[in-house]
């Protein structure tokens, strides 16, 4: 596990050949979305652009929207700065918020609010407003999520906010807060240890009682050299971390070098690479794509950039690679996920990372195939933003993503998704840029929603939505 090895590039072509992965029977419909509505979380919320992005709609928000037993739940920061959390039933045109008695400190887009579930009691918890820094977690009472229509929603449903999990500190330096359902009920939270460029990720569980720390999973050394020059500290971004169906816990990821002599120039990003990792034992050992353990959470031998068979996409760090774009499971528990680069036909050396993928930037769908194989298709949208793109896949296994501004292109499991075309092109919304997905209610009622801010300058506030889409029956 010392030496880093490359998967074989061919395995991934630019454009797939139609079939190859789809699972998808001649009757199956192909993609297809049908706005049913748009309601309103907040006519004035905050809006500051940060990292080029905004508090209230930011990718790595995993589950800033999500849906449970028949409602639907949204986290956002107000004018006032007051971190709410709203409901609705599912399809309604009205949410009851409620103040969960914390207030964000800084203008900083990373310190987002991110939700979970605790299956096993009912829970709701809240982390928010952390970025290398402490954080703030909220619950609610057992059983709140369990009988929504005979409980009251109220800021006494939650308790007071806490520096800790119930005690569990951490770590002082805290960032990316995601929670995962585990499919044994429990509640995992993923976040990361120390700052971009040198930081660690890091798994806690929660069992109904009490949260456990799991410890760290990735290493932050080991060396890596790129053409122009070499790091040895980094950082993993992940695109995702979720459980499919049979309960195997996936993960893509992208390094970050912290020393920036890595690139052609010190305009572009230091991320490189498509990697993933997948574990079948709920996040305690780590298995590369062929299978071979690569890291144990908790333990001396943690996930690291000279591990081999971690790469399933080679690149280097001249073309403003993103992190912590999106990943998704199919049907069938294969993994799939977007990224998003300046392709080379474009020039082999990005001097502006945000004017460069603004002008030339393009996301691509990589996927596993039912043979086992890696494939990759360009969409054929351009971004015209730096920012991110989100993916989930319907019951059919077709595949959508949700670019910059809202803009929803799709591909079909028939194609063996290379037949990328736009459905649905924004208008109407005037979205700043990138949106938060609601990746629990495709598989509830076959409804895309999404949470979007609407464009705003300076610090003036702006509206915030949720706009619904029917996607094939």
């Amino acid at each position: 596990m010392k030496r880093r090895t490359l998967l074989a590039t061919a395995l991934l072509g630019s454009v797939a050949a139609p079939g190859i992965a789809g699972t998808a029977r001649a009757a199956d419909p192909g993609p297809s979305v049908t706005q049913t509505g748009n309601t309103t979380l907040d006519a004035q919320a905050i809006f500051f652009v940060s990292f080029n992005g905004l508090v209230n709609n930011n990718s790595f928000q995993k589950n800033g929207l999500l849906t449970y037993k028949g409602y639907q739940y949204a986290v956002w920061y107000t004018a006032d700065r007051n971190a709410v959390v709203g409901r609705r039933v599912l399809g309604g045109s009205t949410w009851s918020t409620v103040k969960v008695g914390h207030t964000l400190r800084y203008n900083d887009s990373h310190n987002v609010i991110s939700m979970g579930v605790s299956k096993v009691d009912g829970r709701l918890h809240l982390n928010m407003d952390s970025h290398s820094d402490g954080f703030t977690y909220v619950k609610s009472v057992a059983g709140l999520m369990d009988n929504p229509a005979g409980l009251s929603w109220t800021a006494s449903r939650f308790g007071a906010p806490q520096s800790t999990l119930d005690g569990l500190a951490l770590t002082s330096q805290f960032t990316y807060p995601q929670f995962i359902s585990t499919p044994d009920g429990k509640l995992q939270l993923s976040y990361r240890v120390a700052v971009s460029g040198n930081g660690r990720n890091a798994l806690a569980e929660y069992d109904g009682t009490s949260w456990t720390g799991l410890g760290e999973w990735t290493s932050s050394t080991g060396t890596y050299t790129s053409e122009h020059g070499s790091s040895t500290v980094r950082n993993m971004y992940l695109h995702g971390i979720d459980y499919d169906r049979n309960g195997r816990l996936h993960s893509f990821f992208t390094w970050r070098e912290q020393n920036g002599a890595v690139m052609c120039n010190g305009g572009g990003l230091t991320n490189h690479d498509t990697g993933y990792v997948y574990s079948d034992d709920r996040g305690r050992t780590w298995r590369n794509n062929a299978g071979a353990v690569v890291g144990t959470t908790g333990g001396s031998d943690k996930v690291a950039v000279t591990d081999g068979g971690l790469v399933i996409d080679a690149i280097n760090p001249d073309h403003s690679l993103m992190n912590q774009e999106s990943q998704f499971t199919d049907s069938a528990g294969r993994p799939h996920a977007i990224i998003s680069y300046v392709p080379g036909r474009f020039g082999q050396c990005t001097t502006n990372y945000v004017a460069d993928r603004t002008a030339n930037g393009r996301a691509f769908h990589v996927r596993k195939t039912s043979t086992g194989t890696w494939r990759k298709t360009e969409i054929p949208v351009p971004l015209n933003s730096s920012q991110r793109t989100k993916l989930i896949l319907d019951k059919y296994d077709n595949a959508y993503a949700i670019l910059p501004f809202g803009r929803i292109a799709a591909a079909s499991a028939a194609s063996g998704h290379t037949d990328w075309t736009t459905l649905f092109d924004g208008s109407g919304l005037n979205a700043f840029g990138e949106v938060v997905v609601d990746e629990t209610r495709i598989a509830q009622d076959g409804v895309l929603s999404f949470l979007y801010q609407v464009k705003s300058s300076g610090t003036t506030p702006s509206a915030l939505h949720v706009v619904d889409f029917k996607l094939p029956a």
